[in-house]
């Protein structure tokens, strides 16, 4: 637990919090939405400061990044907790417990950045649950982190005030946002949020900062699938992020609240893909389900197969430096790096002792 950060006392007594876009104003001994940011004697207390619900090694790939690193694994851990009511999370197991329903464990930024170099991994991931609620120990992980040389991401909804944006995204290298839907309605029906903020969140990172942006959009049968909603999604995404910031069309499957969709065609995604590609957006991939050409890195300039991937594996890596060998730069984090064996897509769980 620690002094939150992004607050101030109502004049009524209840302290307003300023993280996020719900501006939740709460009582003494209460929480907010998130459940983790609490009211303590007139204070606001971030509890899920320290107290992650376990650690993994992932693939990069599965964050998804893959742009960004690839081939490589990631120590990926999350709280407890959620700034967004989504009725389909798929991490609901955490998201939307509590800290003691969740058993959480222990561990400062030093014992997860020591947890990150002891495997060998060049990075972490604030994943999992939103680590926007859980800003503060961002900070202070990503800060380290840097000083040790590791690379810091944030897979997140972007859902954020422009208060707490700068400070909370000051030390992290990449970020993939979840922009769940293009309409209004989606995100106040579905998710108990709004679309405009994350819309702002994503023009703030690819125009204000350096760091590496992608996307992921969940196709939901019924409900965001619509060929003309993803049209509208892409052409927003060229108007306002640019032609290269690579958008993942990712499967949904039966989950927490809607039990009564089916797991998206793997068609529909192809389909999104394509209206993508044919809109001019030059990285577009698929996800959640096999599909070796939706998951490949081609060359937008020769069509040359860069990266191939099956799931989470590379398959075959032809970059040189950044470049395909036709000369066309390929934008992302590519650091040099030897050819290697297909990796397994099992992943290590890994508990602070």
């Amino acid at each position: 637990m620690k002094e939150a950060l992004w607050w101030r006392t109502e004049a009524d007594g209840r302290i307003l919090c300023t993280l996020c876009p719900r501006f939740c104003r709460i009582g003494k001994g209460q929480a907010g939405f998130c459940y983790i940011r609490q009211n303590i004697g007139g204070k606001l207390y971030s509890l899920g400061y320290g107290k992650p619900t376990g650690f993994a090694v992932d693939p990069i790939e599965k964050k998804p990044l893959n742009h960004f690193l690839p081939g490589t694994g990631i120590l990926s851990f999350g709280t407890a907790g959620c700034n967004l009511g989504c009725r389909f999370c798929q991490n609901w197991s955490i998201s939307k417990a509590k800290l003691d329903d969740a058993q959480s464990l222990s561990a400062g930024p030093e014992e997860v950045v020591q947890l990150a170099l002891t495997h060998n991994v060049p990075s972490i991931a604030f994943t999992y649950n939103d680590p926007v609620i859980w800003g503060e120990f961002v900070i202070d992980v990503s800060r380290l982190a840097r000083e040790c040389g590791l690379k810091s991401v944030m897979v997140t909804a972007g859902y954020i005030t422009p208060e707490a944006r700068p400070e909370v995204y000051r030390y992290i290298d990449a970020a993939n946002v979840d922009l769940k839907a293009f309409t209004e309605r989606f995100y106040h029906k579905l998710t108990f949020s709004h679309l405009d903020p994350v819309l702002d969140t994503l023009k703030w990172l690819k125009n204000e900062t350096g760091i590496w942006l992608e996307i992921t959009n969940l196709m939901i049968p019924g409900e965001n699938d619509d060929p003309e909603e993803t049209k509208q999604l892409c052409h927003w995404v060229l108007e306002n992020l640019g032609d290269s910031v690579p958008i993942h069309f990712t499967a949904f499957h039966p989950d927490f609240k809607m039990m009564d969709k089916p797991k998206t065609p793997t068609a529909t995604l192809k389909r999104a893909r394509q209206i993508a590609l044919s809109a001019g957006v030059k990285y577009c991939y698929v996800g959640n389900v096999l599909d070796n050409e939706g998951q490949t890195t081609f060359c937008p300039n020769c069509g040359r197969a860069l990266i191939r991937r099956s799931w989470h594996d590379i398959l075959d890596y032809q970059l040189i430096e950044s470049h395909c060998p036709c000369g066309q730069k390929i934008p992302g984090y590519f650091p040099a790096r030897e050819k290697t064996a297909p990796r397994s897509r099992a992943r290590s769980i890994l508990r602070m002792q």
